[in-house]
């Protein structure tokens, strides 16, 4: 995805202000002021140690503004950026002690973040070929979402619901509460708000049929074989002429996706872009 706005400053600023927070205790930065002359000035860069897809640079962004607005951040390749080893991603120069104070908090966002929006971006690519979305879920940090699902979208990706109040989801739990499929979907479907999208999950063919006479807006498969989902599709074109979206989850790695894609679902949403991504090595070097 292109052209993707920043998020809000006010929404961003309260998980860097708790990140500065815990990192400079109750003193600071203790090594930095022994050793670095309150003169002492200096430009620092931000340098890729591998290969990947750059996010999280408006955290870093803000936490130098937090720590010194006097500081100057320079971006080379903003965020949603391919780099190689050894790309200078960006500069900071400024005093020395404000440099070093926000390092860690500065690389611990940009690392996490570029982290996701790389592993997005080898699961967008190997479904190049099919018109699938990949999409991220609530599987995320607890505080750090709205950044982790912007590096998601960085890597090509698509998201999921951002929180509980987004859309209407049934899963299996919601369903053996309610007494069954047909009782849960008949609820749902009569008490929905009309901006309110509806999903509903199923495990088993039999319970897709069951769901797909209610025309919710999207169908979920969980955790199902390559024929049943192939069979899904054809019912979902026979009965609905393909409007109701079909979501894949569940079984997916790196190895499986392209298969899945291939089945003609519409969306693949992957837990694993969120909850584990490996984090994206990043220098702060002069």
């Amino acid at each position: 995805m292109t052209n993707i706005p920043p998020l809000p400053r006010i929404i961003i600023e309260p998980m860097i202000r708790r990140a500065l927070e815990e990192d400079f205790g109750t003193a600071g930065d203790l090594t930095a002021n022994l050793l670095v002359p309150t003169s002492a000035s200096a430009t620092l860069y931000f340098k890729s140690r591998t290969t990947g897809v750059i996010s999280g640079l408006q955290a870093a962004v803000l936490t130098y503004a937090l720590v010194d607005p006097g500081v100057k951040f320079e971006i080379y390749c903003p965020d949603g950026s391919k780099v190689r080893k050894g790309t200078v991603i960006a500069s900071v120069s400024g005093p020395v002690r404000s440099l070093l104070m926000a390092e860690r908090t500065a690389l611990n966002f940009m690392g996490r973040m570029s982290g996701i929006a790389t592993l997005t971006a080898k699961y967008v690519a190997k479904t190049a070929p099919h018109n699938v979305r990949i999409a991220a879920t609530r599987k995320t940090t607890p505080g750090l979402r709205a950044l982790e699902k912007r590096a998601a979208l960085h890597g090509g990706g698509h998201t999921h619901r951002g929180s509980l109040s987004d859309a209407i989801m049934v899963k299996d739990n919601h369903i053996a509460l309610a007494g069954g499929v047909d009782k849960a979907v008949r609820a749902v479907m009569a008490g929905a708000d009309h901006m309110a999208k509806v999903s509903i999950e199923v495990d088993t063919v039999a319970q897709f049929k069951k769901v797909l006479k209610h025309r919710p807006d999207v169908i979920l498969l969980d955790n199902m074989s390559l024929d049943n989902l192939r069979t899904c599709v054809a019912l979902n074109i026979k009965a609905r002429g393909g409007k109701v979206t079909l979501e894949a989850s569940g079984g997916v790695n790196l190895r499986t996706v392209a298969a899945i894609a291939a089945t003609g679902i519409d969306v693949i949403s992957i837990g694993a872009l969120t909850h584990s991504a490996p984090n994206f090595d990043i220098g702060l070097d002069a």
